[in-house]
């Protein structure tokens, strides 16, 4: 059974700095894509970052124009753990943020990540708040 856990989340200043991390177990395949979605009160839930493959060293990594230059998503592959770093956070940063995986992703998807039906695996969320 494929299990995802998020954790990392908490309040932070405006200009602060988190580091989340999502920690998956049970996979069959080595070649997954995992990602990070938002989701702030009343509105739909949107891709921030995603990494193509947690297993290669050539993985591509893809932003949303929002986080792009100050967030990075980063992997590690002997434990199959996925981070991201996030830094220069705004209010408007703030939401649930929830990790995601499927064992194709955007390799296989012509480069699209951000759609949230596309992947099958989900962990819970862990909140993210940025403070004016």
């Amino acid at each position: 059974e494929v299990q995802l856990q998020a954790s990392g989340g908490g309040l932070v200043q405006d200009g602060g700095s988190l580091r989340l991390s999502c920690a998956a177990s049970g996979f069959r395949y080595d070649d997954w894509a995992m990602c990070w979605f938002r989701q702030a009160p009343g509105k739909v839930r949107e891709g921030v970052a995603c990494i193509d493959s947690i297993s290669r060293s050539d993985g591509n990594t893809y932003y949303a124009d929002s986080v792009k230059g100050r967030f990075t998503i980063s992997s590690d592959y002997a434990k199959n753990t996925m981070h991201l770093q996030m830094n220069s956070l705004k209010p408007e940063d703030t939401a649930v943020y929830y990790c995601a995986a499927d064992d194709y992703g955007p390799r296989y998807w012509g480069g699209k990540w951000s759609r949230d039906l596309d992947y099958d695996y989900w962990g819970q969320g862990t909140q993210v708040t940025v403070s004016s």
